[in-house]
């Protein structure tokens, strides 16, 4: 499959412009999606079996392998039933905000192959989480999928600041029936004044609002749905002891390091383009984030482990350094489909070494 997708495959969607092949991608998952026989026979060629590898045991839930697909791939939830068929150990959708936006203006995607990289400003692009949410309710919820899905949440770009904890909130409502666990965006880029939600003056309000309607769904006799926080490789270490202080304060569920950089390291010094860099230039950063936040919590914090993943070292580098599970995007796009499969084939053998 490598070997197809270097040749053939890379080379045809390349010549594409990126947003363009990746709306590609994502029609033709959602289509595999749909051929329930053609996903049952890859789903049994590429998901390990539980005999003898296994499963991964994260914050209340089961993972088949390791690895899973971030957020922005799939950010209207139309490409994830095909996510198990291809190979990942989880799916996580969005981010989705409460109210649909176009985004930025395109071109907003842009390819760095000699890095192995990309540049985007998408801008949280997506129909909104009640859209999604009525996709999401015509399909299998929680606990009857083959891999957990996870719902990446954000903050619509017309809303203040100070009715952020609403957005989130309302979206949180919406989708919380549909997710296995939902993640809380505070650290895209690419929607202005967002990461000053990464402040604890800002995120504990947000989160604890969040944490209280978590609370209230139990109370109404349905399940706990866990939440992570994602964090942006950008954040002080002092910054990142302030986030932590929170999380352990209002008891979430975990963390994924990390979102995209504003950073321009080595190459990318002289790179003039606005966005969230991605890819292997992220490497050593999001992993000595990891190791940081490992040892920050005595290893307490199920840590999701995203940035710079190309290969099993470098997913394997991000485990070693206290990650639970990771996900991946950009490596998949200079990989090929079934880069997952190989990876968590590769990370499971390792581990059981």
């Amino acid at each position: 499959m490598g070997w197809l997708y270097n040749h053939i495959g890379k080379p045809l969607f390349f010549r594409r412009d990126p947003e363009v092949a990746h709306e590609i991608a994502v029609e033709a998952m959602a289509w595999l999606g749909r051929v329930r026989p053609v996903c049952a026979l890859l789903e049994k060629i590429h998901q390990l079996p539980a005999s003898a590898y296994r499963p991964v045991e994260c914050f209340g839930l089961k993972f088949p392998n390791a690895v899973g697909l971030a957020a922005g791939f799939d950010k209207n939830g139309r490409a994830w039933p095909a996510a198990a068929a291809m190979g990942f150990g989880h799916v996580e959708v969005g981010t989705v905000t409460h109210h649909g936006q176009p985004g930025n203006p395109r071109p907003r995607v842009f390819r760095y192959p000699a890095e192995q990289a990309v540049i985007n400003r998408m801008g949280f692009n997506n129909e909104g989480a009640a859209a999604l949410a009525a996709r999401l309710a015509k399909l299998p919820g929680p606990g009857q999928r083959v891999i957990p899905v996870g719902v990446n949440l954000g903050k619509t770009k017309v809303t203040p600041l100070d009715r952020a904890t609403e957005d989130y909130v309302g979206s949180f409502r919406l989708l919380s029936d549909h997710a296995d666990y939902v993640a809380v965006n505070v650290s895209s880029p690419n929607t202005p004044g967002l990461r000053e939600l990464q402040d604890a003056a800002w995120l504990k309000p947000l989160l604890a609002a969040l944490v209280d309607e978590n609370k209230a769904r139990v109370a109404a006799g349905k399940p706990h749905r866990p939440l992570l926080l994602k964090i942006a490789p950008d954040l002080s270490f002092p910054q990142i002891d302030a986030a932590l202080g929170v999380i352990s304060e209002l008891g979430l569920d975990g963390i994924i390091a990390t979102n995209t950089t504003l950073a321009r390291p080595g190459a990318f010094e002289n790179v003039d383009e606005a966005g969230g860099l991605s890819g292997l230039p992220l490497r050593r950063r999001s992993t000595a984030i990891i190791n940081y936040i490992a040892r920050a919590t005595n290893g307490r914090l199920p840590i999701i482990g995203v940035g710079g993943i190309s290969d099993e070292a470098s997913a394997a580098e991000k485990l070693d350094a206290g990650a639970t599970l990771v996900q991946v995007y950009t490596g998949m796009i200079y990989r090929g489909p079934f880069f997952a499969a190989e990876l968590a084939r590769a990370l499971s053998v390792r581990q059981r070494r």
